[in-house]
């Protein structure tokens, strides 16, 4: 399949209004940015990128060709340059992608997802990641990975930080990190340039093994999440959604398949693709369950 490169793409075409929104919320809450000082003061961009280097197996042409070219593709198609490091790392019983580092950026990629996806798929997956380096959501992201040490940290020191929790620090970080997947999501749907590809990829992120996917799992996957909405979520409380993104064992596939989906058919996806400017702004009202804040 010939890809068209997207040459000159910028994040805030594909961008996600739940994304932009759920960050500005974070933004306003008091402590954030001594906070990301702190995570600076620490070393901890150092640190994750260090955990990598030591426990990783670095990508290359020559160890994993088909792996590198797929990154290679995907970061050419969505114009993210330079490169950065691709690594792998053991299996964990289910797909799994992370990045780390905000100077000099590592994607990595899990066992099950080089050996569960295929070429398309990786290309859907590993654009997905990059992507958070074309938004610029690596710090945020960073602060979001080690939130559960600092914490504990902070709760005892005197930077005046401690009430974290009861503060909505915690729980606006978390409801970004969930309304972030939903841009990069589109970013990996421009890197793979298929619908199917990009809906097979989060069938198997949810859990199913390639042998089980077919045309009538892939239909009644789309229809359930045509399905989902909203209202799935009423009566539960603002706080219990936003914990729920604290579980990383949760895909959330089948709200991310609705997501995309409403993109696709609204036309944008196509426009973006085409490099159009586009004509009206998608709705902002949905799952930022903490806009308000």
């Amino acid at each position: 399949m010939t890809r068209k490169i997207l040459t000159g793409l910028s994040s805030q075409a594909y961008e996600h209004p739940f994304d932009s929104k759920a960050l500005a919320a974070l933004k306003k809450i008091p402590g954030v940015s001594l906070l990301i000082k702190k995570i600076n003061e620490y070393g901890i961009d150092r640190l994750l990128r260090l955990q990598c280097l030591g426990s990783e197996i670095k990508i290359t042409p020559r160890n994993f060709p088909q792996l590198y070219e797929a990154f290679v593709e995907a970061c050419e198609i969505l114009d993210i340059a330079p490169l950065p490091e691709l690594h792998l790392y053991r299996g964990t019983g289910h797909i799994e992608t992370h990045i780390v580092g905000v100077e000099e950026p590592i994607v990595s990629i899990n066992l099950e997802a080089m050996e569960w996806l295929t070429r398309d798929e990786l290309v859907y997956a590993l654009g997905h990641e990059a992507a958070h380096i074309k938004s610029q959501h690596l710090i945020y992201h960073q602060m979001a990975i080690v939130m559960p040490v600092l914490k504990d940290l902070m709760s005892s020191s005197t930077l005046g930080l401690g009430g974290l929790v009861a503060s909505g620090m915690e729980l606006a970080l978390y409801n970004w990190r969930m309304m972030a997947e939903l841009t990069v999501d589109r970013a990996g749907l421009l890197a793979c340039q298929d619908t199917k590809v990009a809906i097979s990829t989060l069938i198997k992120t949810a859990g199913l093994p390639g042998e089980y996917l077919n045309d009538v799992v892939i239909e009644d996957f789309m229809a359930q999440a045509r399905e989902f909405s909203s209202d799935s979520f009423d009566g539960v409380d603002r706080a219990a959604k936003v914990l729920s993104y604290t579980n990383n064992q949760l895909s959330w596939a089948v709200m991310r398949t609705h997501e995309l989906l409403k993109w696709i058919e609204s036309g944008e996806y196509e426009n973006v693709l085409e490099q159009k400017k586009l004509e009206t702004p998608e709705t902002k009202e949905g799952w930022n369950f903490l806009s308000s804040w």
